[in-house]
């Protein structure tokens, strides 16, 4: 079986704090990007949704830390789909130190299918679901600048 989507970025400094570790709330920021990343692999732009007139609401993100990250970091967070429902569907994010293999942190997100006038639930749509249940396994975002 291959590997799920991986995201792959450095740490930056500022992303760091007085303790020299992540800030905790970056991991959300983390998260958010690779699930954007997730979507455009694929074959979903954000855009596309909205085009649609459809958009995607969290309502729920949880973090579990195992241990920290630090400066120039290399992470790789790899996304994989964990549960798909009538009107939402929930990621996983395992976010590792992409070097050592390390267990940096985990982070379950919630999302509600949503449309963008009004704002209002609505179900998930086919083509979606079936991009979603394919996901973009083997495929990796390498944005850490990395030779």
């Amino acid at each position: 079986m291959s590997q799920p989507f991986c995201f792959r970025f450095r740490v930056r400094y500022n992303e760091c704090d007085a303790q020299q570790v992540v800030f905790n709330a970056r991991y959300g920021d983390y998260v958010d990007l690779a699930m954007t990343e997730f979507m455009r692999a694929m074959g979903c732009d954000y855009n596309q949704l909205l085009a649609q007139g459809l958009d995607n609401q969290v309502v729920k993100l949880t973090t579990e830390w195992q241990s920290s990250a630090r400066f120039d970091d290399v992470l790789d967070v790899f996304v994989s789909l964990q549960h798909l429902g009538n009107t939402s569907f929930t990621l996983e994010a395992d976010i590792r130190h992409a070097d050592e293999g390390r267990a940096i942190a985990r982070a379950e997100t919630v999302y509600v299918m949503m449309t963008t006038e009004p704002f209002a639930k609505t179900p998930v749509p086919d083509e979606f679901r079936e991009l979603l249940q394919s996901g973009a396994p083997g495929v990796v975002i390498d944005q850490s600048g990395r030779p």
